[in-house]
C-alpha cells in the first residue's frame, strides 16, 4: 500500500463532541452536537491557534509526526 503526500501541508481545527451517546440499534456513537462535524483547514499553525485565541476556542496542538519514506523499485520485491 502506497499512501500519498497530499494535502499534508494543512492544519486541521476540530471540535470536540460534546455529551457523546451510543445508538443502541446500530452502535454508533452520535451526538446533538453539531460543532462536531466541522473541521477548519489553515495553511499554517499560527493561523489555527491565532483563530482559536480569538473565539475563545480551547485547543490542543498534536503535532504531526514525520514519516519515513523508503525508496525502492518494484524488483527489490523479488531480491532474495
Amino acid at each position: 500500500m502506497q499512501s500519498g503526500m497530499g494535502k499534508t501541508d494543512k492544519w486541521i481545527l476540530e471540535y470536540e463532541t460534546k455529551n457523546p451517546t451510543n445508538n443502541p440499534l446500530m452502535g454508533w456513537e452520535s451526538s446533538s452536537d453539531t460543532l462536531a462535524e466541522l473541521k477548519l483547514e489553515f495553511s499554517s499553525k499560527e493561523l489555527a491557534v491565532n483563530y482559536a485565541k480569538n473565539n475563545k476556542i480551547n485547543y490542543e496542538i498534536i503535532e504531526p509526526k514525520k514519516r519515513k519514506t523508503v525508496k525502492k523499485s518494484y524488483a527489490d520485491n523479488f531480491l532474495n
